[in-house]
């Protein structure tokens, strides 16, 4: 139970870092907290290849949203910034841990991740200066039933790596 609550505390103020640092020095603070996690609350060779592979999948959603005009960013890379990879990465270590409670069942899963998927790019897109070209309402919709999808398939990937 404690190691839910850190895991929980550790991603809000790692979440908190990326979106307000952006690609500063600030995201060594946020590094830190995933050293943290994997030092104390779990470990690289329990859960590296599932941070790893959510940081793959979500850098290659939202670069194809980033592509498709969904976001738009102050730089010119045809990837996300490295503050939003690191975000997938702090992601990642919540689906074993604080949000494990959240993969069953599937319906709950879904409905969790459409409203919380939403309610984070806007909140996040809103303090890091993201642009939603299509208008909040309908890019909201669209992350909703994207994220309908993707947090099942997340918490999946956690349990296969896990075996």
């Amino acid at each position: 139970m404690l190691k839910n609550v850190a895991n929980a505390v550790l991603f809000q103020l790692g979440w908190l870092t990326c979106v307000l640092g952006g690609n500063s020095l600030w995201l060594l603070l946020a590094l830190a907290v995933l050293v943290i996690h994997l030092r104390w609350l779990s470990s690289w060779a329990g859960e590296g290849r599932l941070v790893l592979s959510v940081v793959i999948v979500g850098t290659a959603l939202d670069s194809v949203l980033r592509a498709l005009g969904v976001f738009e960013f102050s730089d010119e890379s045809p990837l996300i910034p490295l503050w939003l990879m690191l975000l997938w990465a702090l992601l990642a270590t919540t689906l074993r841990h604080c949000l494990q409670w959240s993969a069953q069942p599937w319906w709950l899963t879904s409905a969790l991740g459409a409203v919380g998927g939403a309610l984070s790019y806007y909140a996040g897109g809103r303090l890091a200066g993201v642009q939603f070209p299509y208008g909040d309402w309908p890019t909201l919709i669209g992350i909703g039933v994207l994220w309908a999808l993707v947090f099942p398939l997340l918490h999946a990937m956690a349990r296969r790596l896990a075996q």
